[in-house]
């Protein structure tokens, strides 16, 4: 499979949305495992239905495949959605699919790349996401990198004979540190690109 390296972080990139990879995606969005994270655990997937939406992502801009940079192997999704640009806020929203890839820091690495992203070439200065309470290694995941609980809608989420509640979250652009996109602007970078010029030798 052909994929593009939008952004290069330690552990992966980004890509742009690929629609042949669609089984992938049936497969890890009817597992239970995985989508108890997620808004979508009660749909069904289908082949056809999951490559329609991945076209549908394809023709948009800001949705970006997550690629084990070693191994070139697709590993789940980032996304930023829902931009008020008046205000200079959006959404943000990440799944790792492929369950090997668990507690090993793609997560974050690839949240870096996407905040990265948007903050430093789209000039968002507000990112929010939202997650479930009972997603620890999520919440740890984002407070790591800088993310604060701003509230929560109480016992809002029903599933499985119990209630959790949906728990709010953002970032500031200020709040951020950039380890990726600013340096292609520094100045070390630059000189570090210029051609040399050539230099006669003495006849």
């Amino acid at each position: 499979m052909k994929y593009y390296k939008k952004l290069i972080g330690k552990k992966c990139y980004l890509s742009p949305v690929n629609p042949d990879d669609a089984d992938t995606f049936a497969e890890w969005l009817n597992d239970i495992e995985v989508t108890k994270y997620l808004m979508v655990i009660r749909n069904s997937y289908t082949q056809m239905r999951e490559r329609e939406i991945l076209e549908d992502m394809a023709r948009k801009d800001h949705h970006y495949f997550i690629i084990d940079k070693d191994l070139n192997k697709l590993i789940g999704i980032a996304s930023l959605h829902h931009f008020n640009m008046t205000n200079n806020t959006c959404e943000f929203g990440l799944f790792i699919g492929d369950k090997d890839y668990w507690n090993q820091g793609y997560g974050e690495d690839a949240s870096r790349l996407i905040l990265d992203f948007a903050f430093n070439i789209l000039n968002i200065h507000n990112l929010m996401l939202l997650v479930f309470d009972f997603n620890i290694r999520a919440i740890n995941c984002y407070k790591k990198i800088g993310f604060k609980e701003i509230g929560r809608r109480r016992e809002a989420y029903r599933i499985a004979g119990k209630v959790f509640d949906v728990v709010y979250m953002d970032i500031l652009s200020s709040e951020f540190e950039s380890d990726c996109i600013r340096r292609y602007f520094d100045e070390d970078y630059e000189s570090s690109i210029k051609p040399k010029k050539l230099e006669l030798a003495d006849k």
